[in-house]
């Protein structure tokens, strides 16, 4: 079975409450089986859009990182990044 991820580019507008979401996420995402990889640190945008911070999350398939990110509790803690952020996810299926 192919692992599963969630990626994530993210700029923000007001990082304080951003803190909020990051906080209410992780153990949404770590009931999913969602184990980050990448959470932030350095980063630089050679090509296409410019954001300032990037997350990579894997699961153990694709159906358990479709299912967290359509899980209602998610979906209501996603709309803080969405009030406080610029951003683009995708839930994509490893190889």
């Amino acid at each position: 079975m192919s692992k599963g991820y969630i990626i994530g580019h993210v700029t923000l507008q007001n990082a304080e409450a951003y803190k909020a979401y990051v906080t209410r996420n992780t153990p949404i995402i770590a009931s999913y089986g969602g184990r980050p990889l990448v959470r932030g640190g350095a980063s630089e945008n050679p090509e296409g859009p410019q954001f300032e911070r990037h997350v990579v999350f894997e699961f153990d398939s694709y159906a358990q990182a479709k299912a967290l990110y359509d899980d209602p509790a998610y979906q209501e803690v996603a709309q803080i990044r969405r009030d406080n952020a610029t951003s683009m996810i995708v839930v994509v299926e490893g190889v």
